[in-house]
């Protein structure tokens, strides 16, 4: 970056020099100085101004949380350019987290207009889609595009997964889960160096408890930034986390933080290696580090007395939350097992978390997050909250009054009535929260229980 700003401070009329400075201050998470650069470019007559355009708006709906300006950044970019997919793409994305589902079909169906070999945009626009039958024609639009010659291994893997959705709702059971093997294969082949190896995993867990044998408890010093505190909700993918955080988002002073990322960022950073790192940390670092964490809060979120953090693997930073805040109320969302590592085959996730790429590894993945929890019950039981979407879905009004009595807010009826709360859902379950509470998907492996015996016996010799 140094490089860039020395040329600019002698020759500011390069847009692409601007745009690139921007490139870097937001890849070193300097989010208002990018922006400022982009703007620079842009007045600088930088070719494809749309691209700028764009890259504002990313940073504004997924790292400033303003969707409004997000918005109007992906307008700019269309009005420049109308037929630039990755704005419109953008566009039915940030439709979607706001629950504007006609909206978000609408941008897809343009896409395809523009494009009728847009797949990953057909398998968005299938993914909104009320299939209930077999003959439904989505579902065959879905299986000519999966035969189509041109379409890639990641187009495969989204289309694939789309008609796994289409074919669960319609009850074809044995099609679906055939579709989302072969929607794996293709993932995989998508993303060849993704491999989850179970023993290193193992062994991370087994840092992990070693790092933390014990509650590191210390007194915050004094000169914490005045500000919302952090309510941390933690679980295995699937298991109810975004119902928990909607359910506290009922108390108007809470903000939905949603899945934050300043707790990955320090354990790659300035925690590097982690969890190594812990055992020699000191006491004044790691009163810095929680000033840093509840600065970034309120940064995001001006106004707010909480704030939720709900990165469902936050399970793997108790230790480190609870050494920075001694205090923290733990909110751990569970579901029964078959039924969260099926949710998790059928979900098209990121192959980083490679784990979820195979039914038995999920099977493996979550015997030891079911490992590491144990071990934080033992040093921090009283701060946990074991939060259940089985029994919320069965009877919702104690276990949410529970849920907000353990986090020290006050009850209000509004908490249950959330299906159409304002603000945007940035996670899987943006939909399923948008309809509210219901059970259908409790005790949802019982349509596949000769497909998930193995993962069965194997949860239950592992336990």
């Amino acid at each position: 970056m140094a490089t860039y700003e020395r040329l600019l401070a002698r020759w500011p009329n390069l847009p692409e020099g601007w745009y690139n400075l921007g490139l870097l201050q937001r890849r070193a998470r300097q989010f208002e100085a990018a922006l400022a650069s982009y703007a620079r470019a842009l007045e600088q007559g930088i070719a494809q101004p749309e691209e700028v355009h764009l890259n504002r708006g990313v940073i504004f709906s997924d790292c400033l949380r303003q969707d409004e300006a997000a918005e109007r950044e992906l307008r700019a970019a269309l009005a420049l350019n109308p037929g630039y997919l990755p704005a419109l793409q953008n566009l039915a994305n940030l439709h979607e987290d706001l629950g504007r589902r006609e909206e978000a079909r609408g941008s897809y169906a343009r896409m395809l207009e523009l494009d009728p070999n847009a797949f990953e945009a057909l398998a968005r626009y299938a993914q909104l889609a009320d299939i209930r039958a077999a003959d439904d024609p989505l579902i065959g639009r879905l299986r000519s595009a999966l035969a189509h010659p041109a379409v890639s291994p990641a187009e495969r893997a989204s289309l694939g997964f789309a008609l796994v959705r289409a074919l669960d709702a319609c009850g074809q059971y044995p099609e679906a889960f055939a579709a989302a093997a072969a929607a794996h294969r293709a993932s995989r082949a998508s993303a060849p160096a993704a491999r989850y190896d179970r023993a290193a995993h193992e062994h991370v867990i087994g840092e992990l408890i070693r790092a933390f044998p014990r509650p590191r408890r210390h007194a915050l010093q004094a000169g914490m930034p005045a500000g919302p505190r952090p309510i941390f909700i933690c679980g295995m993918l699937r298991s109810g986390s975004t119902l928990a955080e909607q359910l506290l988002a009922g108390n108007p002073r809470l903000a939905r933080g949603g899945e934050l990322d300043f707790l990955p960022h320090l354990v790659h950073s300035q925690l590097a290696p982690f969890p190594a790192a812990m055992l020699e940390v000191s006491e004044g670092a790691l009163a810095q580090l929680a000033r840093e964490y509840l600065a970034n809060l309120t940064r995001l979120f001006p106004g707010a007395a909480w704030v939720t953090d709900k990165r469902p693997d936050n399970f793997l930073y108790l230790g480190l939350i609870k050494s920075l805040f001694p205090d923290a109320r733990i909110v751990h969302t569970t579901r029964a097992a078959l039924d969260t590592c099926l949710s998790i085959f059928f979900l098209h996730l990121d192959q980083r978390m490679s784990y979820a790429l195979d039914l038995m590894d999920i099977g493996h993945y979550f015997t030891q997050y079911r490992r590491l929890m144990a071990h934080w019950k033992t040093l921090y039981g009283e701060d946990i909250l074991d939060f259940n979407y089985d029994a919320l879905v069965r009877e919702p009004l104690p276990a949410a009054q529970g849920l907000l009595a353990f986090c020290g807010l006050e009850w209000n009826a509004a908490c249950l009535d959330f299906a159409q709360r304002a603000g945007a859902v940035k996670t899987a379950s943006v939909w399923q929260v948008r309809e509210g509470l219901y059970q259908r998907s409790s005790g949802r492996s019982r349509h596949y229980a000769r497909e998930l015996a193995g993962l069965e016996a194997y949860l239950a010799e592992e336990r």
